[in-house]
């Protein structure tokens, strides 16, 4: 189970990206925290904004709703989902 908690805005969540990968794909869960694959490289914040897109899908919910809020340089990030609760989010990604 990704650590998950409860925000003001919303709710936070462990995730743990693998940039390079051949696909971009939710993975499951590693070590508290939601694995993602991504096709992009770990430059210029290509990662970061691959990883809203994709989490924005997952999700349904608008890419402007999904924040990184720690981690932005490092494989393992905080990412926040505006307007959803911890469960929201657990239901809609299927953990």
């Amino acid at each position: 189970m990704p650590s998950l908690k409860k925000e003001a805005l919303g709710a936070s969540l462990a995730v743990r990206v693998a940039p390079r990968a051949s696909r971009n794909e939710l993975a499951g869960v590693e070590a508290g925290a939601l694995k993602v694959r991504l096709t992009a490289p770990p430059v210029e914040g290509a990662a970061n904004q691959a990883l809203v897109k994709l989490l924005a899908k997952s999700l349904g919910v608008a890419k402007g709703k999904i924040s990184v809020v720690s981690g932005e340089r490092s494989r393992n990030k905080r990412v926040l989902v505006e307007g959803l609760s911890p469960d929201e989010v657990r239901g809609r990604l299927g953990l």
